[in-house]
């Protein structure tokens, strides 16, 4: 009997539409599977014991020819998504018994879609972190390798797709949480467009940086899953009031014409040899698809890091002020005073890495040195979106590494710069607002590597277009 888990988002929406299997059968599996695995792989943080139930319902709509486009499909939503009346931890002590009132906008829409969540996947706190090694539940492991790091933030949402624990999951993009996360557990990841999904109901890090997106087996699987979470939500002020495009069909089009930027100075100084080989037998698999390259330059990308750990932190300071142990969230016991209360409910509640960005952000906000650090990084962050625009007059998309390696050992980075470095390639995007996508395009010592594709703004069709190509002439994407 064919393994349900192992089958694409798109052949098991045939499947259960055909009635080969129910979703009873399937979503059985991937509980079966989650007992057996999570474990060791830590990957959930909880489960929806109602799963089941729900799948017998969608098996009823299904049966009556009366189901939604994604009926019955099980997937996974990165604990940062509240979910009404259930708990939503974004990873960290500080929310650890907090029950949402509201349920967040993409939950909203893939629940109206049909689907059947399993369950909240781990995260690194608040979604700071490289490597979800700063979860109050404690670290994911990578499913390939279970001494390594699965990426961060998202890395317990990549670790359920790359695990077969979940058809698809959602997961947030801040400065690359989505696409290298996806690149260690060699899945397909993908952050839309700043505003193409709504941040309604998404716990707030950077809030002119955060984006949700997903994870799937194939380019195909994202751009469906991706489609059924976009689009305009009035509750978001920064939400994008445009159509949304039948994101499948675009990605599955044989029609689309494709002209790939390579920044050249960037390549030129991939340090990891055996990185730089990989992108650039990518680029040839491209090629002998008849897809033109043209080589580029984006000025100032250099500074995109320092840029980024300024505006990120600062953001971050303000948005978790709210946190004080007074309204929600923990609260310290018996304190002496007010002011007791808010510095032992933030220091017993955060972590380490929360604490050291909200201080960052907190100096950087300070009267003194706003206009020397926060408004000079706004400043630095237009001449990168610039660099970005000027490219795409040239060239349809740009191609560059997601990450500078492969998945490290658990615990073996310990410089903060060396583990904010892991974001060097993805951080551009993020900062700039525009979509960006990582599929696996080989190996080095059976760990996965990921090409990073970065289009123009509302131009995910294009990226997952290149993506689908891509993987139509490789099995990379079916080798975890």
């Amino acid at each position: 009997m064919t393994d349900l888990t192992s089958l694409t988002l798109l052949e098991q929406r045939d499947g259960l539409k055909n009635k080969k299997f129910s979703s009873e059968e399937l979503t059985s599996e991937y509980l079966k599977r989650i007992d057996k695995k999570n474990k060791d792989i830590n990957c959930f943080i909880s489960i929806d014991d109602s799963a089941i139930e729900k799948a017998k319902k969608c098996d009823e709509k299904i049966s009556n020819n009366s189901g939604s486009v994604l009926e019955g499909i099980p997937i996974a939503h990165k604990d940062i998504f509240c979910i009404k009346d259930q708990r939503t931890t974004c990873g960290s002590k500080m929310l650890d018994k907090f029950i949402s009132p509201y349920s967040s906008t993409v939950y909203e829409k893939l629940s109206n879609a049909g689907v059947i969540t399993l369950g909240k996947t781990n995260m690194d706190e608040f979604a700071m972190g490289s490597s979800n090694e700063t979860s109050f539940y404690g670290s994911v492991k990578n499913p390939i390798d279970l001494e390594r790091v699965p990426g961060g933030s998202s890395g317990g949402s990549a670790a359920a797709v790359s695990a077969n624990l979940c058809s698809f999951s959602t997961g947030t993009d801040t400065g690359g949480s989505i696409r290298q996360p996806a690149a260690f557990c060699g899945v397909t990841g993908i952050k839309p467009t700043y505003g193409r999904v709504s941040r309604w109901g998404m716990i707030a890090f950077a809030s002119s940086l955060d984006q949700g997106g997903v994870f799937a087996k194939t380019a195909l699987d994202a751009s469906l899953a991706l489609e059924n979470i976009s689009g305009f939500d009035p509750k978001d002020s920064t939400s994008i009031n445009k159509k949304v495009p039948s994101l499948l069909s675009e990605a599955s089009s044989n029609d689309m014409d494709h002209i790939v930027g390579i920044p050249k100075s960037i390549i030129n100084n991939i340090k990891d040899v055996k990185v730089k080989n990989n992108f650039e037998e990518s680029i040839k698999i491209l090629k002998k698809l008849g897809i033109k390259t043209k080589e580029i330059e984006l000025p100032n990308l250099e500074y995109a890091l320092p840029v980024y750990y300024v505006i990120a932190p600062a953001e971050c300071s303000a948005n978790l002020s709210r946190y004080d142990g007074v309204r929600f969230g923990y609260r310290c016991e018996e304190p002496k005073n007010l002011d007791d209360l808010y510095s032992r409910s933030r220091a017993e509640g955060f972590g380490d890495e929360v604490k050291k960005r909200i201080l960052i952000g907190t100096f950087c906000l300070s009267a003194g040195y706003y206009d020397a650090y926060y408004i000079k990084a706004q400043k630095i962050r237009n001449l990168i979106k610039e660099s970005f625009l000027n490219a795409f007059k040239e060239v349809s998309s740009i191609a560059m590494p997601t990450c500078a390696n492969v998945s490290f050992k658990l615990n073996s980075i310990q410089s903060p710069v060396e583990m904010y470095e892991q974001d060097i390639y993805t951080i551009p995007a993020n900062l700039a607002g525009l979509p960006a996508m990582s599929v696996p395009s080989g190996k080095i010592n059976n760990l996965p590597l990921g090409i990073q594709f970065i289009g123009n703004y509302l131009k995910e069709g294009v990226i997952l277009n290149l993506a689908n190509k891509f993987q139509e002439q490789t099995d990379f994407h079916k080798q975890v």
